[in-house]
């Protein structure tokens, strides 16, 4: 079958699989595939499907096979058999883009400036869309329940209260919510507050005697967007003005959102008719990223900085950062150092920056490297002289190196020190190992699961 063929076969596919996954999902996975190979065998056709790398090419087979063969399937009208290769695409510069987010508001320019003026006045922070928000299987029901609610403030799920740690995406569904809405309708009633800011309100309102305008401010609108709302525990006045403030919203139809860093019921000092309402309505959480989904991170944030890298360097920064804001920070810094050093951002001069201990632990700097040694051993039921022995077995050896890595991205030691910790080790064999547990925490799953339990552990 021709090239032209192959290429609007699939282009059709994908019109198809892009409405059954995020966009976030859709930029990282697919767009960069093609069909390297189709042909028709008895009632059935044989795909081959090109990509870019191993990792996308393992992930493809294993989450999203189904979906590619439902989707090509329907656009052949005949079953189909597929494989997956690591392949280039050839038309790669003769393809248009398809992971490039259209510009926001692109069809509303007349209304720049309006919508401009209502992201002011309610504090919504427009960078913060659906679109740039990265879903894996951690965040995928917060995700879908926060979009279900920006098709329908006031009847999907209300109240909706989504909780999680710190850095993992809630206030920028949040955000995404208002977004959305304000898209639609530039003159809706709605505003964005943290839990701080709410009490300050109420404080400066019964300071200067104008509590009335704060409920005239709260009470009417459309949507009501609380961050951190654990903030107002244990402020009786505060919990009081917002019971009735949850009530006026909610009673004439408008939304409330909120966020916290715990689930209601683990709330302290939180009233009890407010849990009762809190829990009246959709609670999800967001789970810490997983290795899929920091990856989807690390290239939304890249394209965001403009910066071109390519999958393995995505995979070497998202094994050793766990944090979707350490990400961004390490990004930043990869940029700067690139552009003042004049030198081309690559795997060396990745691993350079991870090896400096550009994410720290500050549980583990607490300890100092005797701790983290005898960690090690016990982790892997190892004895202390067996670790730092000449065993080169496996099952003594990457735990050795696991340790070499730990040693110097966790406290920053020079090559030196790590190895003279180790049984007297010359720098290279620690320099090595430090390259093989890097390369190996941005493919191995097993080996980021080992390195976070022993982080954990201290």
């Amino acid at each position: 079958m021709d090239e032209l063929n192959k290429n609007q076969i699939w282009k059709d596919s994908l019109e198809s699989i892009k409405i059954s996954v995020s966009s976030a999902i859709f930029s990282t996975w697919f767009s960069q595939t093609h069909i390297s190979e189709l042909k028709k065998e008895n009632k059935k056709f044989i795909i081959q499907i090109g990509c870019n790398s191993p990792f996308v090419k393992t992930t493809l087979e294993n989450r999203y096979y189904g979906l590619i063969q439902d989707a090509l399937s329907k656009v052949l009208e005949m079953p189909c058999d597929l494989m997956f290769i690591v392949k280039e695409n050839p038309n790669k510069e003769k393809m248009s883009s398809q992971e490039t987010i259209s510009p926001l508001f692109e069809n509303n320019k007349d209304n720049k400036e309006e919508i401009n003026n209502s992201f002011r006045y309610s504090r919504i922070k427009p960078g913060f869309t659906f679109e740039n928000f990265a879903v894996s299987s951690s965040n995928q029901m917060a995700w879908a329940a926060a979009e279900a609610v920006s098709k329908n403030p006031g009847s999907a799920y209300n109240p909706l209260f989504v909780w999680g740690g710190v850095g993992v995406g809630k206030t920028h569904l949040m955000n995404a919510i208002g977004v959305s809405i304000l898209q639609k309708n530039p003159d809706a009633k709605i505003h964005f507050c943290t839990g701080e800011e709410f009490t300050n309100d109420i404080v400066e309102g019964i300071r200067t005697k104008t509590t009335q305008a704060f409920r005239n401010k709260y009470r009417k609108l459309k949507v009501l967007f609380v961050d951190d709302i654990q903030f107002i525990a244990g402020k009786d006045a505060v919990q009081e003005e917002f019971f009735h403030t949850f009530n006026a919203v909610q009673g004439a139809g408008g939304q409330v959102i909120l966020t916290s860093d715990k689930p209601p019921d683990e709330i302290s000092k939180l009233e009890e008719r407010l849990r009762s309402r809190f829990e009246a309505g959709l609670i999800v959480d967001i789970a810490p990223p997983d290795f899929e989904l920091r990856c989807a991170i690390t290239q939304i944030k890249a394209k965001e900085k403009g910066l071109d890298i390519p999958m393995e360097i995505v995979q070497l920064i998202a094994g050793n950062v766990e944090a979707a804001r350490k990400i961004e920070g390490f990004l930043t810094r990869l940029m700067t150092e690139s552009n003042l050093k004049k030198v081309e951002i690559s795997e060396d001069f990745v691993q350079s920056l991870l090896g400096k201990g550009v994410e720290p632990n500050s549980r583990i700097l607490k300890t100092n490297p005797n701790d983290l040694i005898n960690a090690v051993a016990e982790f892997y039921s190892l004895g202390k002289r067996q670790l730092l022995g000449d065993s080169r077995a496996r099952p003594v050896s990457l735990p050795r190196q696991v340790l070499m890595y730990l040693l110097r991205t966790q406290y920053n030691l020079p090559l030196q020190e790590v190895g003279r910790l180790i049984g007297g080790r010359d720098h290279t064999t620690v320099m090595h190992a430090v390259d093989k547990i890097t390369n190996l925490a941005s493919t191995d799953v097993k080996i980021r699961e080992d390195i976070l339990g022993i982080k954990n552990n201290l």
